[in-house]
C-alpha cells in the first residue's frame, strides 16, 4: 500500500524525558506529540510496546501483543484516583539521559501495586465493567500472559521451560491450580495491562486528533521465554525433550557482525501455521492494529526464507536458509484484514524472492542513507536510485549509529564520498544534510531519528546489533526540542512538499 508523500520522526518513548526515570505515556509525550505537529511532521515511529525480558530488548518481549507496564504514566494514575500526589514525593532519584532499567522496575512497580490495590477497592460498577469487557476481548492472549508472568515471579523469573512438568506442559490440572494459587498477582497482571492499553489509546487518540499517525514496529520473531511460546508451542520449531529452540533465529554474517547474528528466538512451525491459516500471526496483527495506525514487519524477509541456526551452535555461522510460506500468509491476511498499512524492513541479505514478495503486495521497502556511500553509483541506497517513491527513507535507524557519529568516525576519504555526493555542506552539521537529502528524495516517507535531528554522537546510540547487554537505555533531555529546532525541521519538510495537507 503507497502512503502519501510526509515525513516523521522515530522515537521509542522509554526515551522521552520524565521525573520517573524512563520515558512513558504520561505528559511528556503528549508534548512531544505536539513538537511533531507544530515542526510538520506525520508520523511518530516506535519500537515494539512489549514488556521487555533479558537485555531490555524489545525485540525479545515476553508478549508479543501486550504492553510495557513500564510505560504507564504514575502522573495519569493520579489523575484517575488510584494513587495520591503524595505517592510521588520523594522518590529515588533516577538518570535523566539513560535509563537504569532495575532502578525503574522498583520504583515503578511499588507504585502500581499501590494503584492495583486502590483500584480494586474503589472502582466503580462502570470501571468494573470497562476492566471485565477488556479481559474478555483480550482474553485469547491476556489469559495465557497474566498467568505466564504471575508464574515467573512465582519462580524467582526462570524461564518456563525449567519449571515443574506439568505447568511447563500446561497440563489442565496443574494450569488450574496455578491460576487459583496466584489469582491475586494475575489480576495485578491483568490490571496493569488494563492501564497501559487505556494510556495509550488516549495518547493514540491525541495524536491522530493532531494529524500524528503511529507507526509500531512488529519483531517478526518473539523470546523463547514468553507467553506466546509457552502457551503455543506447537508453532515453534522445540525440542519435544527440554522444550529449548531446536532451531534459533539469526541471520548470517553481515554488514554489522562477520559471525552473523544468533538472537536465540525460536523459528517458526510454518507447517503447523498453515494448517491453522496463521491464526495465530492474524491475530496479533489485529492486536496491533488496536495502538498503531501503521506496522513496520521487522526482518521482513524471514517471511519469504530465514536462516536457521541449529541448537548448540554459538554464533550464526552455522545455519542455513528455509522457505517460509510468506505469499500464502499475505494472501490469507489481506482476505481476512483488508489491504494493510506494513512496510517491509527489507535490510539485509535480500534476494530477487523477497524483492518480489515486497513488490507483489505494494509494500514499501526501506532506503537507510549511511549504506548509500561505500559502493559506485549502482548503490541501492543512493537516492538517484530509488526506481519509485514506494519507499521509507531513512537517514539510520535504530540499529545505526547515529548520522553524527557515524559521519565522524569514517576515514578522509569515506567523509569525501559523502560530502561529493552533497555537492557541500552547510553550517547546520552533516545530520542537517542528510535530512535534507532524505527530504528531499522520491521516496513516500522520510523518517529521521531523534538523535540525529538533535545532531548527537555515538554516545546517544539507541542499539548495537549482536551485543546483548548496554542497550536501549538513550533518553533525551527536554529542552533539547527548542523552538529553533521545531522552526528549523518545519521549514526543510514544507521546502520538500512533505506537510499534511492544511498545514503549509
Amino acid at each position: 500500500m503507497p502512503f502519501p508523500r510526509t515525513s516523521g520522526v522515530l522515537l521509542h518513548p522509554t526515551s522521552l524525558p520524565g521525573r520517573f526515570g524512563i520515558g512513558d505515556v504520561g505528559p511528556v509525550a503528549y508534548q512531544f506529540v505536539d513538537f511533531l505537529r507544530d515542526s510538520g511532521q506525520s508520523l511518530w515511529q516506535i519500537l515494539p510496546l512489549g514488556p521487555t525480558g533479558f537485555g531490555n530488548s524489545p525485540y525479545l518481549a515476553y508478549s508479543a501483543i501486550a504492553g510495557n507496564p513500564l510505560l504507564i504514566s504514575p502522573e495519569r494514575l493520579v489523575e484517575d484516583g488510584w494513587l495520591i500526589p503524595e505517592d510521588l514525593v520523594g522518590l529515588m532519584d533516577l538518570p535523566t539521559q539513560t535509563v537504569d532499567f532495575d532502578r525503574v522496575s522498583q520504583l515503578k512497580m511499588g507504585l502500581f501495586r499501590k494503584a492495583c490495590q486502590s483500584f480494586r477497592e474503589n472502582k466503580t460498577s462502570d470501571q468494573e465493567r470497562q476492566f471485565q469487557e477488556f479481559c474478555t476481548n483480550k482474553a485469547f492472549w491476556l489469559e495465557d500472559y497474566a498467568l505466564f508472568m504471575a508464574l515467573k515471579l512465582a519462580h524467582d523469573g526462570a524461564s518456563w521451560h525449567t519449571w515443574d512438568e506439568d505447568i511447563a506442559r500446561r497440563k489442565p490440572e496443574a494450569i488450574q491450580a496455578w491460576q487459583q494459587k496466584l489469582k491475586d498477582e494475575i489480576f495485578f497482571q491483568q490490571y496493569l495491562q488494563f492501564e497501559i492499553f487505556r494510556q495509550w489509546s488516549d495518547l493514540k487518540t491525541y495524536a491522530n486528533e493532531q494529524g500524528i499517525e503511529i507507526l509500531g514496529d512488529l519483531a517478526i520473531y518473539v523470546a523463547h521465554d514468553s507467553a506466546d511460546v509457552w502457551a503455543h508451542p506447537d508453532i515453534f520449531c522445540l525440542d519435544g525433550e527440554t522444550g529449548e529452540p531446536a532451531l534459533m533465529a539469526g541471520v548470517p554474517p553481515d554488514y554489522f557482525s562477520e559471525t552473523g547474528q544468533l538472537w536465540g528466538n525460536p523459528v517458526y512451525n510454518w507447517e503447523r501455521l498453515q494448517q491453522e491459516d496463521f491464526r495465530w500471526w492474524i491475530q496479533r496483527i489485529q492486536s496491533i492494529l488496536d495502538y498503531v495506525d501503521l506496522i513496520r514487519i521487522d526482518h521482513f524477509r524471514g517471511l519469504e526464507s530465514f536462516w536457521a541456526v541449529p541448537q548448540g551452535e554459538t554464533t550464526a555461522i552455522n545455519g542455513y536458509w528455509v522457505n517460509a510460506p510468506g505469499e500464502e500468509f499475505f494472501n490469507i491476511l489481506n482476505e481476512r484484514l483488508g489491504s494493510l498499512p506494513i512496510v517491509a524492513e527489507d535490510l539485509g541479505f535480500i534476494t530477487p524472492e523477497v524483492e518480489a514478495l515486497r513488490d507483489k503486495f505494494e509494500l514499501p521497502g526501506m532506503k537507510i542513507l549511511q549504506f548509500a556511500f561505500d559502493s559506485g553509483p549502482e548503490n541501492p541506497y543512493l537516492p538517484y536510485n530509488f526506481e519509485s517513491p514506494n519507499w521509507v527513507v531513512y537517514t539510520g535507524t535504530h540499529d545505526n549509529d547515529t548520522t553524527v557519529g557515524w559521519f565522524d568516525q569514517r576515514g578522509l576519504q569515506q567523509k569525501a564520498r559523502v560530502t561529493r555526493y552533497l555537492g557541500c555542506t552547510s553550517d547546520q552539521g552533516i545530520h542537517w544534510d542528510m535530512i535534507r537529502l532524505a527530504m528531499a528524495s522520491v521516496a513516500n516517507q522520510a523518517i529521521f531519528p531523534l538523535q540525529d535531528i538533535l545532531g548527537l554522537g555515538t554516545e546517544a546510540k539507541m542499539n548495537q546489533p549482536s551485543v546483548a547487554e548496554g542497550n536501549w537505555a538513550w533518553r533525551f533531555e527536554a529542552e533539547s526540542l527548542t523552538d529553533e529546532l521545531r522552526d528549523r525541521l518545519k521549514f526543510w519538510t514544507e521546502t520538500y512538499g512533505r506537510l499534511p495537507q492544511g498545514k503549509k
